[in-house]
């Protein structure tokens, strides 16, 4: 199993491709990174990143094949420095349980696209923390999926009020494709942090490079500093730099 603009309201919890080297959880299945993107909007202005344009629809991108969810084995574990001491598991019944909140964010691609105002709802990242909380000393998490695929990010970023675990999308339950039954969602970072779904967190010390970020993406993915490459690094900014 290893593997800026938002809003958050209140809701009732009843209610790929291979850019570069490449990232996933996330990598565009049928298409290439370079082919031309699909027909972009002009009204994306104020809010795009450098070099990136508006679209339409967001493509399906992901690495690897696309799990089965069982309700009744289905467990997101938390583990590493946790308070506690000691990892901790929640099952589909327990995590379905937690408060649900939804967000809109845009989502920006490493691949150039960004899709403005997208809906999610699902569990805030801060409230899972105050109910399964890191150690003092934990700096980072690492996210991880089915199949080996885990992105990192420092705790400010995933504990912050507008990340996500994402169970629905405009509405609807996410399909398999979309990262269901959970996938994170963080509107600060490039889309390839956004990992899907998600079966366990991992508090760190110190920071630890993921999947994507082994392979030549930056390690912090910020698309407002225009993020893209790890040879964009600056001292500090990479573990061990």
């Amino acid at each position: 199993m290893r593997q800026p603009d938002a809003v958050a309201r209140g809701l009732d919890a009843s209610g790929g491709s291979r850019p570069k080297p490449g990232p996933a959880g996330w990598a565009p299945a049928p298409s290439h990174p370079l082919d031309p993107p699909p027909t972009a909007q002009p009204n994306g202005e104020g809010r795009l990143p450098p070099g990136q344009h508006v679209q339409a629809s967001m493509p399906v991108m992901h690495y690897g094949p696309v799990p089965v969810f069982n309700a009744s084995t289905w467990s997101l574990r938390v583990s590493g420095a946790t308070e506690e001491g000691r990892p901790r598991c929640l099952d589909w019944e327990a995590f379905s349980a937690l408060p649900h909140r939804e967000i809109v964010a845009d989502f920006h691609c490493v691949t150039k696209f960004t899709i403005l105002g997208v809906t999610w709802a699902g569990v805030a990242v801060s409230d899972l923390l105050a109910a399964m909380p890191p150690a003092g000393r934990a700096t980072h998490v690492m996210v991880w999926a089915d199949y080996g695929y885990g992105a990192n990010l420092p705790l400010e970023a995933f504990g912050a009020p507008d990340t996500l675990l994402a169970t629905h999308r405009e509405g609807r339950e996410l399909k398999p494709e979309q990262g269901h039954p959970i996938r994170l969602v963080v509107p600060s970072r490039y889309g390839w942090k956004s990992v899907k779904w998600v079966r366990e967190i991992e508090y760190l010390v110190q920071d630890r490079r993921g999947f994507w970020e082994e392979r030549g993406y930056h390690n912090n993915a910020d698309p407002w500093q225009e993020q893209r490459y790890s040879y964009q690094e600056q001292p500090g900014e990479g573990p061990g730099s």
